[in-house]
Formats: structure tokens, sequence, C-alpha cells
């Protein structure tokens, strides 16, 4: 069950008035600073807590093939409703493992963990990162967003630094391609002062310099 998922505290209870804002909110908006960054032909996408499937349905519309992860019954039954498509398998899995997923051999070209990092703790942080190394193909890129600003009451979240999920990824040989910090797209984070960061990592097989990208 979600409920037993750390850092997916709140979301089953909130659940309906998140599946009407976020999809209010469009991929284009959200993504601006990294659509650059996703693969133009097609290929193997996995979204980590994909939510209510508003990523993965864009990615798919970009001709891409999209495992979606969300450990939140809730929000999973309504991605499946909103978003039914052969290309998007949904997963009821959760970092930092990705038991599943994992089990299943597969490997990616372009990992997503969008409003994710932020919700595991220290250790849980330095697994996951092992973990979706592991998942990324040769040359392939993850893209990610962390939250900063207040927490909302009922949720699990953590002060995640731009700084220690770089150095986090290059000790798993994982290369930064992007490091900037943006202005939340919600108009009601944004009174709450709330920012993000974007980051992307490449992994590099055999690169021994990991520059930071500012």
């Amino acid at each position: 069950m979600s409920i037993n998922v750390s850092g997916t505290e709140g979301y089953d209870e909130d659940a309906q008035s998140l599946i009407e804002r976020w999809q209010d909110i469009s991929f284009e908006i959200k993504h601006k600073s990294v659509i650059h960054l996703l693969p133009v032909r097609p290929t193997d996408v996995l979204d980590v807590g994909a939510g209510i499937g508003t990523d993965a349905a864009a990615l798919v519309a970009m001709g891409h093939t999209v495992v979606a992860v969300e450990p939140v019954d809730a929000l999973r039954r309504a991605g499946m409703g909103l978003h039914s498509s052969s290309r998007i398998e949904w997963v009821d899995d959760s970092l930092p493992h990705l038991t599943y997923v994992r089990s299943r051999q597969r490997t990616f070209d372009l990992i997503v963990l969008s409003a994710v990092w932020m919700h595991l703790d220290e250790r849980e942080r330095c697994e996951a990162m092992s973990t979706i190394s592991s998942l990324l193909r040769d040359d392939g890129v993850i893209v990610m967003s962390l939250r900063h600003g207040p927490v909302p009451e009922g949720r699990r979240m953590f002060a995640v630094s731009a700084a220690e999920t770089i150095q986090l990824a290059r000790s798993r040989h994982l290369r930064t391609v992007l490091n900037i910090k943006t202005e939340s797209a919600q108009r009601a984070n944004q009174r709450k002062g709330v920012t993000w960061s974007w980051l992307a990592f490449s992994k590099v097989i055999g690169a021994t310099n990991f520059d930071r990208s500012d």
C-alpha cells in the first residue's frame, strides 16, 4: 500500500485536489528548462513519481515509450484513466530501490524524476542514486527537479541542495549537464516563495572529469 512508502505521506489524502491542480500545469511550461535535453528519436523513458501521467503522456506524444512509476494508488489510478496508451506502462514501485523495475533488467535512455528527490532522506538518496544510475543506459540522461521552500502540512520533505545532489551523482559516475534554479510554475507556490532546482546528469562510461554546469 502506498501509505507504507516513505515520501508519499499526505498524497493519498490530498489526491483529489492534487489531480485537479496538476491537470492545469502543462508539460511544456513545467519542463521548459530541460526540454532541449530530451531525446529527439523515439526511446525508452522511465518516469519515476509519475503522478497522474501528464509527463508520461507528453513524452509518448513525442514518440517515446514510458514506464510510469507511481506508488500512490489514487494518483496511479487517475493517471491510468486520464492517459490510456499502449506506450505507457503503469507500475506500482518506489525509490530508493525500484525493486520491480530493476527485476526486469531493463535500462533507459531518459529517466525523469519530477518533484521526487526531496521526499527521500539522506540514506535513501544515496541508495536511490545508485539505483537510477544502474538503470541508465550509456550516454543516457537523468532529469530531476528539487523543491525549495516551506513544506506543505502533512508531507515528508527534506532540504536538499543542488550541490549535494551533484556531488552524489558524481560519485556514481554521472556528469552534470544542467544546474539551474527557477520559480514555481504554480502561482500559489510562487506566493509562498517556492523555487526549484533543475538538474540533468549524463552517464559517460570511462569519463574522469565531471565538470559542473552552472
